[in-house]
């Protein structure tokens, strides 16, 4: 089945960096994009960044652009996003995410706290 397993959250001072990584299986990871979401109390859940299946391109929300970076390794299984400048409205659970058909996958979600 497919699994989406992220990890790398925390706490963090303002200005300071943190990489997510997400862990994929029971999918051809490498045929599909890949997406990282966030979700901040009493909020809906945003994109944040996405991927194509070669990783040769790449969007990202307009409040992340130049601060985040989405990368791939398709050898792993594994999708990345670093996170610089980090902001006290960056605090969120991030979720990794992938379409396949008609269906939706999530992770369990990883807590970023963004604070002094």
């Amino acid at each position: 089945q497919v699994q989406l397993v992220e990890s790398g959250g925390g706490l963090v001072q303002p200005g300071g960096s943190l990489r997510l990584s997400c862990a994929a299986s029971g999918f051809g990871f490498s045929s599909y994009a890949m997406t990282w979401y966030h979700q901040a109390p009493g909020k809906e859940r945003e994109l944040v960044a996405a991927i194509s299946s070669n990783g040769r391109r790449t969007n990202y929300a307009d409040s992340v652009k130049g601060r985040f970076s989405i990368s791939r390794d398709n050898a792993k299984n594994t999708v990345y996003l670093q996170m610089d400048s980090l902001k006290p409205e960056d605090t969120a659970v991030y979720y990794c995410h992938v379409t396949i058909g008609p269906r939706d996958y999530w992770g369990q979600g990883t807590q970023v706290t963004v604070s002094s």
